[in-house]
């Protein structure tokens, strides 16, 4: 498969074309994330030697597949790529961009009893993460995906996605990493199976964090939304080489804290895509020329109830119009009243 690279960019592939990928084409991958429909064979081989993130999360629009295929989002790089393996991370860098995924069970509680199995498989994820970064010599973290079974469950008398917050922060904590302010862009959903697992990208130059004015920032959420509030931007602006790349996180239909239009989907659709477009005004002001718009980005949607997913391709047929790029995939949203969800990434030559 042929795929003409002047700079970093992301495209999407179904696992088939993937794995058929040539010496060429596979040299230049970064890294990719692949959402398959559970159950999940982790056992599998990897397809290609490059860090390559299973996630158990069936794809229901947005890319023509076989049912038993899977989407997978996959970064690319032009320049020569250095891979390897730090604990349970693996990764491949380009000497600007490291892209890596970490894969932790559950299985243990906190050393001193207090940590649930969530919360200390997390802090242990970040901390190698954020080892791997020092040794490499890529200290600006600015990206992540977060992927967890049962996220909007309760076990330990709290639920999963709060405990999820609180190994994550003790982790950034303990790695003298800020939590407010130049924080990276991230998402966190819920999966139909499987361990904790996580991709990030990190680079050698700092990115420059966006906040929606239309919400409170995340990391400063009111105590209600638990006892650690989600380490998080809504967005990165970074450059790499020659473009300035976008990287929006996890958007839903939050206004200030709090969430709207529980239980119409449609609605909570057209608030998302508010909220959408006033970081795109962020980023735009920042680049001071209008680079990013609705139409130029790469969407991923995630959907609570796949019913919902009509609805919601409606109205964002009516928004953006009907040539947008998107996959839409079946996942629990981190708050029980969202039903649905938007990450998206852009790349424009500066």
């Amino acid at each position: 498969m042929s795929m003409p690279l002047e700079s970093l960019n992301n495209c999407r592939l179904s696992f088939s074309e993937f794995s058929q990928l040539g010496p060429e084409a596979e040299s230049h991958v970064l890294g990719a994330i692949g959402y398959f429909a559970a159950p999940l064979n982790r056992a599998a081989e990897t397809p290609i030697d490059a860090p390559f993130l299973r996630v158990s999360m069936p794809a229901l629009a947005g890319m023509p597949i076989a049912p038993a295929d899977a989407v997978c989002d996959v970064w690319l790089s032009a320049s020569a790529l250095t891979q390897g393996q730090c604990g349970d991370v693996c990764y491949r860098h380009d000497g600007n961009t490291l892209f890596g995924v970490i894969e932790l069970a559950e299985t243990d509680a906190g050393p001193d009893a207090t940590s649930t199995p969530l919360q200390f498989a997390t802090e242990r994820a970040y901390r190698q993460i954020f080892g791997v970064l020092e040794t490499l010599g890529y200290p600006f973290l600015f990206r992540l995906w977060n992927y967890m079974a049962d996220i909007n469950g309760h076990s330990h008398g709290q639920e999963r996605y709060r405990q999820f917050n609180l190994g994550r922060q003790d982790a950034f904590l303990a790695c003298r990493r800020d939590v407010v302010g130049n924080v990276p862009a991230a998402c966190a959903l819920g999966s139909a199976s499987g361990p904790l697992t996580i991709a990030f990208m990190a680079g050698r130059q700092a990115p420059l964090a966006l906040e929606n004015p239309r919400q409170i920032s995340a990391y400063n959420y009111p105590e209600n939304y638990g006892p650690r509030s989600p380490t998080f931007s809504r967005a990165s602006l970074v450059r790499l080489g020659s473009d300035e790349v976008l990287l929006i996180s996890g958007t839903a239909s939050i206004v200030g804290h709090d969430t709207l239009h529980a239980g119409d989907v449609q609605a909570q659709t057209h608030e998302t895509l508010t909220n959408l477009e006033a970081i795109i005004q962020v980023a735009n002001l920042q680049a001071k020329q209008p680079l990013y718009s609705l139409g130029h980005l790469f969407f991923r949607v995630y959907v609570r109830h796949s019913v919902d997913v009509a609805a919601i391709q409606d109205v964002m047929d009516q928004r953006i119009g009907a040539s947008f790029n998107a996959v839409f995939l079946q996942a629990d949203v981190c708050r029980q009243d969202l039903l649905m969800e938007i990450e998206a990434s852009a790349s424009r030559p500066v």
